[in-house]
């Protein structure tokens, strides 16, 4: 018999790639082929992207090159995703999800920019959320907390009143750095220790409460 664990909040804050959107076809793509102009491994670099901004996941490959070369050519790699989107579908369950938030408050907190989560949650078919924490709008990438503390600052929620949905260590760092439970969603999560794990969005049922609050029914 499956067990539930039931989360009460009064927010969610939402990864996108990983968690709402199965983007790895295309990152692995533009990732590979960045190790390969690097003379990196291509299996090692991919241990080190998932949930970073480009920039931050450089800054650790290559420790020794200057951040001005890093900020550079994660301007290139976020224009090669953005335009790579062959293969980019939903997480199973993610359509119904966001549908049944409507009426609960949630932020997009994702490590891309505006252009790259537009054209990923588009190739997904999903609608985007009202409020969304973008690369553009930290100062630090993920595992700082920065981008999830923003989002329950926009949302107005405390962050201990907030459940963070993450597949990435980077991800579910930065959202116990925030002070937030962690859904994790996929087997990268499984990893680095959630709260909870799910393997999709499936094995989440979403109960609005009358004074704003939200019940997470989440299936283990």
């Amino acid at each position: 018999m499956t067990a539930t664990a039931v989360l009460t909040a009064r927010a969610l804050l939402l990864d996108m790639d990983g968690t709402l959107v199965n983007s790895d076809a295309s990152v692995e793509r533009v990732w590979r082929r960045w190790a390969d102009r690097h003379g990196l491994d291509g299996d090692e670099v991919m241990k080190v992207v998932h949930g970073r901004q480009g920039y931050a996941s450089m800054a650790v490959l290559l420790p020794d090159r200057p951040m001005e070369q890093n900020y550079a050519d994660n301007a290139r790699m976020l224009a090669e995703e953005t335009a790579d989107t062959e293969g980019v579908v939903e997480i199973a369950g993610a359509t119904e999800f966001l549908a049944s938030l409507a009426e609960v408050r949630h932020a997009l907190v994702t490590s891309a920019d505006v252009a790259l989560s537009t054209a990923r949650m588009a190739a997904a078919g999903l609608s985007q959320p009202a409020v969304r924490v973008t690369a553009e709008s930290v100062g630090a990438s993920k595992p700082d907390p920065e981008g999830f503390l923003k989002g329950a600052a926009e949302l107005g929620v405390d962050p201990g009143d907030c459940v963070v949905f993450e597949d990435s260590g980077a991800g579910i760092e930065a959202g116990r750095a925030a002070g937030m439970r962690v859904v994790g969603v996929g087997p990268r999560a499984a990893f680095h220790r959630p709260d909870v794990v799910v393997r999709d969005l499936t094995q989440v049922r979403v109960e609005a409460v009358g004074d704003g609050s939200v019940r997470l029914h989440v299936a283990e």
